[in-house]
């Protein structure tokens, strides 16, 4: 299927709306939802399978051409297996629920995160946040905006001024990784915050809330809609070690790009 751009602003369009009915369903399943462990601290609720279940019947059926990959459909895959056929339909990649352990506590720091993936980029993002009532929204070539307002990265210059976030695996084995990182980055950045929510993260930094993001544990679910937010708002996006960014690689940063070369050095100092 040839990729046609004109329908961005449809793709993008769609993309708000199944936002909506996502958000819609975290929180009509608010104080009711019922939980499990997908493994141990990785939880999964009636919430996130009825958001899903709304934004791909939503998606698919106004685009039943394209392809769907959601979280709660990939269960037990590695990063490789969910990465789209080269030459296929574009994909909606989706995230019902991002920052799962904080709905289940109230905390208001979720969304749904839904992105498209064509032609090997992100050409849609949108990161809906119900407990904030904000809408983030991207299409390439388009820019990105908050609530129908245009948004840009921060001009923040350094790590030393420079207030960054992360994110941690429920794997407590993996976080040690990051608990380094974390240790060296607070040598350099002015403050570091953990949210909770990897797609919240990113939106932030395409906002100029965060100046930077890291973490080397996320699926493209995480942060297909950030990738695109982030470009359009004229960030930097890299793996961890300053190569191409890949969503379907597990590591990744991103940042206003003028501090990218430092915060990118000192993870691998």
């Amino acid at each position: 299927m040839t990729f046609d751009p004109s329908r961005l602003p449809d793709y993008l369009d769609a993309a708000v709306e199944a936002a909506r009915r996502g958000a819609a369903e975290l929180e009509g399943w608010r104080s009711r939802f019922k939980t499990r462990e997908k493994s141990r601290a990785d939880l999964v609720t009636d919430a996130d399978t009825a958001s899903q279940r709304v934004v791909k019947e939503f998606l698919l059926g106004r685009f039943p051409d394209h392809l769907f990959l959601g979280e709660e459909e990939a269960v037990g895959k590695s990063h490789e297996d969910t990465r789209p056929a080269a030459g296929g339909p574009p994909v909606w990649v989706v995230d019902p629920l991002d920052g799962t352990s904080n709905y289940v506590h109230d905390v208001p720091a979720y969304c749904v995160s839904i992105g498209l993936w064509t032609g090997g980029r992100a050409v849609v993002g949108v990161i809906h946040d119900p407990r904030m009532n904000e809408v983030f929204a991207a299409a390439a070539g388009h820019g990105a905006k908050l609530n129908g307002s245009p948004i840009r990265v921060s001009t923040v210059p350094d790590l030393a001024g420079g207030m960054l976030s992360t994110g941690f695996p429920a794997d407590v084995a993996k976080q040690l990784r990051n608990l380094d990182a974390w240790r060296a980055m607070a040598a350099h950045a002015q403050s570091i915050r953990r949210t909770g929510s990897t797609a919240l993260n990113m939106a932030y930094v395409a906002a100029g809330r965060f100046d930077g993001y890291w973490a080397f544990d996320n699926w493209a679910w995480d942060v297909m809609a950030g990738a695109c937010l982030v470009t359009e708002a004229g960030g930097t996006l890299t793996a961890t070690d300053g190569t191409p960014f890949d969503p379907f690689r597990p590591d990744l940063a991103a940042t206003n790009g003028r501090l990218h070369a430092e915060l990118v050095r000192v993870l691998n100092s």
